[in-house]
């Protein structure tokens, strides 16, 4: 009977926050049944999600993304800033200037270890290998436009149509768009779902905008940066500094406090101390005050924690200290829609303070920055607004940002599920915690007869029963691990589970199964062996 209640205020409350929430005008005839502002990933997902459940409905939807992209490609006005319009086209962050570059970058950074190592296993290949830069960044553009290709042929099948404009709100249910050209229209939608995500901050200092680039920049570069300077302690600066440094570029990380703020600090530190064994050079406590150009490169003062100043010159310097969401720009604010500082404020159903406006993915006060969940929330939400089935046995259609998991991808991988051990003190206590580690050598870095690996692996138990509240992995293929081990702690898997679980050998991942090293016995994890 409680199940049946549950499931009964479930979908009470999802129809009264979705079905009724264009009442107001729901007589009157709109051009489009759903506009997202913002092709992204979670405008994408959402604009494809709804098609196909009204579609299922036997109702030919009329559904419209707005997404502004200036320039066709990529335009390189000079080889040290490219002009990169603040709009990429289909694809949002991810696609143009996010995971599906950085990755790219990343594995290229690997190969070159590879390369380096494959003597040991036979291989003959010379003692120094040489990087393409040129080559790479052209090959990553190309696949960037692959993408675009496949985006747009999957709109065209989906119905779903491309308006390539800038967008602002005149009323509650139309908004004005203007395309490159300068040429305006209106349009008039019943709903509208934001998805217009987040844009690289600079400080505001002397010469940075003038003189210094940002991620966004960095996959578009003709020429390789040289000496560079990454400002940030986020994971966009430290995986930026990591494959820079592993495309034989030498690099100086800037940060002014911890590294990785949010994820778990013993972790984030074994990831600096790993990048300066590869080579990174780290400036702690420091904070950049002004850029000045000299000929052919960048001066950069900066002040350190003792505030002396120091000069130091660069052939680059980017930028990597946060994203700023750009949706003030559509004129919500005049509509009645609240913003959490700059960011929009929705409720649990990703819905504005006017109930047909929606908003998902980076833009929003109460997700997390990472595409899957967008893509997640954003498919969610249009199924939770038009399939006549809105609770299924097995599926709330409410996004749940707890225990997403991620990967940073710097030299050193790290996945990371659930808490961080210091969140998990901060509220359990260290006394009704157990945290269990190991360090290890994987097999084929053992082979190599070098040092090149140092793979971790942290559990964070609470409770009698040991239920796993975090996980958190440096490694190779750090992101395959933890997708798997996302699903058992979202299941409530226990430090037994694990325990009883027989390991895939010889592999990384099987060392989860037989941790037997915990924080509290003051004992050090070590390498070993099978």
């Amino acid at each position: 009977m409680l199940v049946r209640f549950r499931r009964r205020h479930i979908l009470e409350t999802i129809r009264k926050y979705h079905k009724g929430d264009s009442n107001e005008q729901s007589s009157l005839k709109h051009q489009y049944d759903l506009v997202c502002i913002g092709g992204g990933s979670g405008g994408l997902a959402a604009a494809k999600r709804a098609h196909l459940e009204l579609q299922s409905r036997d109702i030919q939807p009329k559904i419209a993304i707005v997404d502004y992209r200036e320039h066709p490609n990529i335009v390189n006005t000079s080889p040290d800033r490219p002009e990169i319009n603040w709009r990429w086209g289909l694809g949002g962050t991810c696609t143009n200037v996010g995971c599906i570059p950085k990755k790219i970058m990343h594995t290229a950074a690997l190969y070159g270890e590879y390369v380096q190592n494959a003597s040991e296993f036979g291989w003959k290949v010379p003692s120094t290998v040489e990087h393409d830069w040129e080559s790479l960044v052209e090959n990553v553009q190309n696949h960037i436009r692959s993408i675009h290709f496949g985006y747009r042929s999957d709109m065209m099948l989906n119905k779903i149509e491309h308006i390539n404009a800038r967008a602002k709100f005149l009323d509650k249910h139309t908004i004005e768009v203007t395309d490159a050209k300068g040429n305006v229209k209106t349009i008039t939608s019943r709903r509208f779902i934001i998805a217009v995500g987040c844009m690289p901050k600079y400080p505001d200092i002397e010469g940075a905008k003038e003189y210094a680039i940002t991620s966004d920049e960095l996959f578009a570069l003709i020429k390789p940066p040289n000496k560079t300077l990454v400002v940030g302690a986020s994971y966009i600066a430290l995986e930026s500094a990591g494959y820079l440094s592993g495309l034989n570029q030498k690099v100086t990380v800037m940060m002014r406090s911890i590294p990785l703020r949010g994820f778990d600090q013993d972790c984030a530190q074994k990831i600096v101390e790993f990048m300066k064994e590869r080579g990174t050079t780290f400036k702690q406590g420091c904070v950049p005050t002004k850029i000045r150009k000299n000929k052919n490169s960048f001066v950069v003062e900066y002040v350190d924690d003792k505030n002396s100043v120091h000069v130091e010159e660069y052939d680059t310097v980017l930028f990597a200290v946060g994203r700023k969401c750009v949706a003030d720009e559509l004129g919500l604010q005049q509509l009645g829609v609240k913003f959490d500082n700059d960011k929009i404020d929705v409720n649990e159903f990703e819905q504005t303070s006017v109930p047909h406006i929606y908003a998902v993915g980076d833009c929003i006060n109460r997700g997390l920055e990472l595409t899957p969940t967008a893509i997640h929330a954003g498919s969610l939400l249009s199924r939770r607004i038009y399939s006549e089935e809105l609770v299924t046995k097995n599926h709330k259609h409410i996004m749940d940002y707890t225990n997403v998991p991620t990967t940073v991808f710097t030299p050193l991988e790290y996945g990371s599920c659930g808490m961080s051990e210091e969140d998990t003190i901060k509220k359990y206590g260290q006394d009704n915690i157990e945290v269990y580690l190991i360090g290890f050598t994987p097999l084929e870095h053992e082979f190599t007869h070098k040092d090149t690996n140092k793979t971790y692996m942290k559990v964070i138990c609470v409770g009698s029963e040991e239920k796993i509240i975090g996980f958190h992995y440096l490694g190779p293929n750090a992101g395959e691990i933890t997708q798997g081990v996302a699903v058992a702690i979202r299941l409530g898997v226990t430090k037994h589970d694990l325990d009883s679980t027989v390991g895939i050998h010889p592999t990384v991942a099987e060392e989860m199964t037989r941790l037997n090293i915990t924080r509290r016995s003051g004992l050090v994890a070590e390498k070993r062996g099978c």
